[in-house]
């Protein structure tokens, strides 16, 4: 029998109750198809800063360097904000992103037809959406360099710097158009050429790149567009290809095209070793520890890691299957429920995609 070895990383907030759903279903799922899985629980962000004094403990890092794929639910809480940047939670989650060399980040926004009324979006506008976001995740604004804070002269100056190198362009642009290739072949290049010189950087490179595709048709968007577009006409879209922090905006945005982030996956990949599959919604630190979390984003990244990490189609139909049957059913948590009275907490959420797993096998 094949055996994975996974990296499980709880987190903060939400992440332990819906860490645990997703780990049932994942047991179920394996034994059906054939295959084991072999979980290691380790701490990162606030729990990691407890633990040890890290958000990125140097056994965390360890541990997902020896595995077969990393599955993370969410970090951050409140009672850390007060900590210099370096030492905060999400210093290890890009920390973890850096160390695994996970430099492309694909997150699918598809609606699902039983929540097409959870949109703030008219029906016609979203009926029949599917992009997938590319982001460029490990270089940019959030990683370039100087950055910091002076002062001089009474005032007090801070900065960034958004860089990228030609070949890291490359490698993102590939990633995109390969992607395209397998799905209805297009690509947007999301950003802003017209002002930063790195966006022309960018834009040269993803046109060099693009001969490499010769079926897939590029387009061109400047950012601010695409975050009107997105909104306005969101099925023109088939893959996004944009960098860190454009890519940090417009994922979120499209997120909501389904009514709520608690919906949504995301895969971060490098060029090899083990990716990272995580929830694109964050810790939720008002409604932890109360069973009120929506743990679907967890059982569809859950999906993702077997399809893209563990190469299990098989069983990530199963589960992407057990969610659709569940909403088709009318099943909802608070987040996505039209009358409260009617939500499901974590746990019987779980416990309803347990029972669609056990119909589908009869």
């Amino acid at each position: 029998m094949t055996s994975y070895r996974i990296t499980l990383l709880p987190g903060d907030g939400i992440g332990p109750e819906i860490t645990a759903v997703a780990r049932q279903l994942l047991e179920v799922v394996a034994r059906r198809h054939g295959f084991s899985l072999v979980f290691d629980e380790q701490p990162i962000g606030g729990a990691g800063l407890d633990a040890t004094g890290e958000p990125l403990p140097a056994s965390t890092l360890a541990a997902c360097l020896g595995s077969d794929a990393v599955l993370l639910a969410a970090i951050g809480a409140p009672r850390f904000d007060s900590l210099p940047r370096e030492q905060r939670p999400e210093s290890g989650l890009l920390a973890l992103r850096s160390g695994l060399g996970l430099f492309a980040n694909l997150r699918p926004v598809k609606i699902i037809p039983a929540l097409i009324g959870a949109s703030s979006l008219r029906p016609e506008v979203i009926n029949g959406v599917d992009l997938v976001v590319v982001r460029e995740l490990i270089g940019g604004v959030y990683f370039g360099l100087p950055k910091g804070r002076v002062e001089a002269e009474g005032r007090v100056r801070a900065f960034n710097t958004m860089a990228y190198f030609d070949d890291e362009i490359d490698r993102i642009a590939r990633v995109a158009l390969a992607l395209a290739a397998q799905r209805r072949g297009r690509v947007c290049s999301v950003d802003k050429a017209n002002v930063l010189d790195v966006s022309q950087l960018w834009r040269d490179r993803v046109e060099a790149i693009h001969g490499e595709y010769p079926n897939v048709a590029l387009s061109h968007m400047y950012v601010d567009n695409a975050a009107m577009q997105l909104v306005r006409d969101p099925r023109q879209f088939d893959v996004i290809l944009t960098s860190n922090l454009f890519g940090d905006i417009l994922s979120d945005e499209a997120a909501m095209l389904t009514g709520s982030i608690g919906m949504l996956p995301s895969a971060s990949l490098g060029s090899d070793g083990p990716g990272l599959f995580e929830p694109v919604h964050g810790s939720a630190p008002d409604i932890a520890g109360q069973d009120r979390a929506n743990p679907m984003a967890m059982v569809l990244s859950a999906a993702m890691m077997l399809r893209l990490g563990l190469h299990q189609g098989a069983a990530a139909d199963d589960l992407e299957a057990a969610v659709d049957r569940v909403l088709a059913a009318g099943a909802r948590t608070g987040d996505l429920a039209s009358d409260p009275s009617t939500a499901l907490g974590c746990r019987a959420m779980g416990d309803r995609l347990l029972e669609a797993l056990a119909a589908n096998e009869t």
